[in-house]
């Protein structure tokens, strides 16, 4: 198969970058794969790039910044979606004119708004499969609106986590559409797995709130002042980063807690680390966490929605705290860091369970969705042919009602505020 995949900045770093990376260098053992960055701002990818898989650019922003399509707002590209200050009249018109000429057998879009380009604008030939990277009740009702008109025109949506795709399943009705929970992959580690000697806690993201490093912190407090000997280092950047230095700092931990900076590809450093730590307060799947454990890391993470809960066994290859407890989060880890055997148990553990998100069996379950799409696309028939039941209708049809009211609601409240200054 020839497969493209569309992707908003390949050349940045984010968890949906790593894993399209991932993905794509798998399938090209036995494909012809292509990454289609819509947009491009540096000379080179952050991330290496399998040389087997192509890269091609749509507007470079080091010279297209300021063209005066790009001056102008999106029109295919929902409004409501998250990156929708990034795109413009310029990148729908690239979007629109790449996939026209796409002689690709499937794309596979890797967010909402590019989903959406994908469901309205591919060739009829082509098949269309859409990435879910975040969860659907994450997004707004708004957004909920616009992908329930467009994802009925896909053949295939993935979502990282069985959760998802079941919300996907209840509250959106898109008949046709093979609905299908794919997990992201991590390749094979090429450094030897941790051994759980080193006294030092391994967390990595980007520094932004819903990361919570600020209750990591605190709750790493907790394990200095019994163990002083540990460390905590947090790799990563982001608008987080004074605020955090400062709660180091005021907690009196500048000896224990260190602020690493962003580091890709990250083995090399959970390999240094005897426990990972994740304390979102959302995380559509986890993939900090998937790596950690590939390296043979135990976890410790917040069971925040959706991922950790499916990727941690607690008390066997990880523990799960709750959302937002600075005490549990840190009697968590006290656990592991006072039981050497322990700790190195639940690293084997992580390390043998871990072995779900190799690439092998991720993309043996890819192929199988892609080609079926394909085959189904050239038949002219649907993906999914099996009929939904009546209950699931009826629920599906209460769930875009409510969201079609809350949008009228707020858009209505706006109208009146307008009217109000």
């Amino acid at each position: 198969m020839k497969i493209s995949f569309l992707l908003h900045n390949a050349y940045g770093i984010g968890g949906t970058i790593t894993t399209t990376f991932n993905l794509a260098q798998a399938l090209a053992e036995r494909h012809d794969v292509e990454i289609v960055s819509v947009l491009r701002h540096r000379e080179h990818p952050s991330f290496t790039l399998d040389p087997r898989v192509s890269l091609r650019p749509l507007v470079d922003l080091r010279q297209e910044k300021e063209h005066p399509s790009h001056l102008r707002p999106a029109k295919v590209f929902p409004r409501s979606e998250y990156r929708h200050g990034q795109y413009s009249e310029l990148t729908d018109q690239r979007i629109g004119e790449c996939l026209a000429s796409m002689d690709a057998d499937v794309v596979i879009g890797t967010r909402p708004g590019l989903n959406v380009h994908l469901a309205l604008q591919a060739p009829r030939h082509v098949a269309r499969v859409g990435q879910e990277h975040l969860t659907l009740d994450n997004h707004s009702p708004r957004l909920r609106g616009a992908l329930r008109s467009a994802y009925r025109r896909l053949d295939t949506l993935t979502t990282v986590t069985e959760a998802d795709a079941a919300a996907y399943r209840r509250k959106m009705r898109l008949p046709g559409v093979r609905v299908e929970a794919l997990a992201n992959s991590v390749p094979d580690p090429g450094l030897s797995a941790a051994d759980g000697t080193a006294k030092v806690v391994v967390a990595a993201g980007r520094l932004v709130p819903v990361k919570r490093y600020d209750l990591l912190i605190e709750a790493f407090a907790m394990v200095v002042a019994e163990r002083p000997d540990w460390q905590l280092r947090i790799y990563g950047k982001g608008e987080q980063h004074d605020r955090l230095r400062e709660l180091i700092t005021r907690l009196g931990l500048y000896n224990n807690v260190f602020l690493m900076g962003a580091v890709a590809p990250m083995e090399a450093e959970w390999v240094k680390g005897s426990i990972g730590a994740a304390a979102s307060n959302f995380e559509p799947f986890g993939m900090t966490i998937v790596e950690a454990m590939r390296c043979g890391l135990p976890v410790v993470s917040t069971d925040c929605p959706y991922g950790p809960g499916e990727i941690i066994k607690d008390g066997v290859d990880g523990r799960l705290v709750p959302v937002g407890d600075r005490d549990a989060m840190g009697a968590a880890l006290l656990e592991l860091v006072r039981d050497d055997e322990r700790r190195r148990r639940m690293g084997r553990a992580a390390l043998e369970n871990a072995q779900r998100f190799a690439p092998g069996p991720v993309v043996e379950q890819a192929e199988r969705l892609l080609a079926e799409a394909v085959a189904a696309r050239r038949a002219g028939r649907p993906v999914a042919q099996e009929r939904t039941p009546v209950r699931r209708v009826l629920v599906s049809k209460g769930f875009a009602a409510r969201d079609t009211a809350i949008t009228a609601a707020g858009s209505a409240l706006r109208v009146v505020r307008r009217g109000q200054r």
